[in-house]
């Protein structure tokens, strides 16, 4: 089923973006003092959510697509999963405005705590695009 394909490349996407995000670039930032961190950060934020936010839409709109059509639950729950990262914001958006609140000469020993927060809750997001994965792997 291609839509199911689609589906499951939008998720492994999604889910390989944001795996490095939370592996890579984050561990590698941390070496930054910490004016440089929040930049980096603040820089790196504003273009991934350019680019996580149509994935999980597009993931979430294909998997439900591929289940309206084959009537295999499984895309409806990789579909589920994806939509289920929306909510997640309601958690990590008051990290985000707080360090997107704060300025580069304010950087410190709070806002690098901050973004160690911030990569201990986007965890959440690489894991629901994992099980989505699967989902659609199965489904497939």
């Amino acid at each position: 089923m291609f839509i199911g394909s689609l589906a499951l490349t939008a998720a492994a996407l999604f889910t390989g973006t944001a795996f490095y995000v939370g592996s890579a670039e984050q561990a590698s930032r941390l070496g930054l003092d910490d004016r440089a961190l929040l930049a980096e950060w603040k820089s790196s934020y504003r273009r991934g959510s350019k680019m996580a936010v149509p994935l999980v839409i597009l993931g979430f709109l294909l998997g439900a697509a591929a289940w309206w059509q084959s009537g295999r639950e499984a895309f409806l729950a990789g579909a589920l999963l994806m939509v289920a990262n929306g909510p997640t914001l309601l958690v990590i958006m008051p990290t985000n405005g707080a360090l997107m609140a704060t300025r580069l000469e304010d950087a410190g020993p709070l806002s690098r705590s901050q973004i160690i927060k911030w990569n201990k809750l986007h965890s959440v997001r690489t894991v629901l695009g994992g099980l989505a994965i699967l989902a659609f792997l199965i489904a497939v």
